[in-house]
């Protein structure tokens, strides 16, 4: 049977896949090397292409849930700040200091240690939801395990390029560490909808899942020459619909098209 926390656990996915995507791809044009500015590309374009498959899920079982007809736009252009279920961590700029605003400010150490610290924690997840009681989440886990190997291997072997690299670059690298960790608290801050998902095989539990991505986060800490900082007492609340002051600005960018032009197709 569907219920509610079935269909928030897998809005979580998508939204975090959608912002994520929605980040990257403001490198597109603007990246530091052509054959980054492709990479970027290539991966935004993966974390929405699942984005859209999760909310193709999603629709489904609103459906069973309400009767109510929804397509992956409706849930990419026209809901509202809080009902979007993101980690804080995707939403935030990509500037080593969280006040800065312009494209200028964009800082491509902040990027790839937020992508890594993602892809480490969704090359435990796919895999595990392979074996999901829910068929149809299986099989898109199954098609965004092969996608977020490469996302992992891309940002790690940058980060550790860039953490081993000039002191500069380790400089740059090691504030975007310290500025991100505390952000990932909220990736294993588990609630009712995570405990219902795992008693229902639907989704893994978070524990075993926290102690792989630990392991994996500081073996390349350390093959970077970084240090891993403590993630702290901080925890963020995006998966509960509660954002940042940078969420809004994000999504008037992103949305701003199909809410001038409502009913377009193209």
């Amino acid at each position: 049977m569907t219920t509610q926390s079935h269909l928030t656990y897998v809005l979580r996915l998508a939204d975090t896949a959608l912002i994520l995507g929605q980040r990257n791809s403001e490198w597109c044009g603007h990246g530091p090397a052509l054959e980054e500015d492709i990479a970027l590309a290539n991966v935004s374009l993966d974390l929405i292409g699942q984005a859209r498959m999760l909310y193709g899920h999603a629709a489904k079982l609103e459906h069973a849930l309400t009767g109510v007809a929804k397509s992956e736009d409706d849930y990419a252009y026209w809901r509202d700040e809080m009902a979007f279920l993101n980690y804080t961590m995707v939403e935030l700029p990509h500037h080593a200091s969280l006040s800065g605003t312009a494209a200028a400010n964009r800082d491509y150490a902040v990027t790839i240690v937020r992508n890594f610290l993602y892809a480490a924690l969704m090359a435990e997840i796919w895999p595990a939801l392979e074996t999901s009681t829910d068929t149809e989440l299986a099989g898109i886990a199954a098609k965004a395990s092969k996608e977020t190997r490469y996302h992992f291997a891309h940002s790690r072997d940058w980060l550790v390029r860039l953490g081993d690299g000039t002191e500069e670059s380790h400089r740059r690298t090691q504030a975007a560490l310290d500025q991100l960790m505390p952000y990932t608290n909220e990736f294993f801050a588990g609630d009712a909808v995570d405990d219902e998902m795992a008693a229902e095989g639907i989704a893994p539990a978070l524990a075993p899942i926290k102690e792989a991505w630990q392991r994996v986060v500081a073996l390349a800490a350390e093959e970077a020459t970084l240090t891993l900082p403590a993630a702290g007492a901080r925890l963020t609340t995006g998966k509960r619909g509660l954002h940042s002051e940078h969420m809004g600005f994000l999504l008037a960018e992103m949305q701003s098209l199909a809410r001038q032009h409502p009913g377009a197709s193209w």
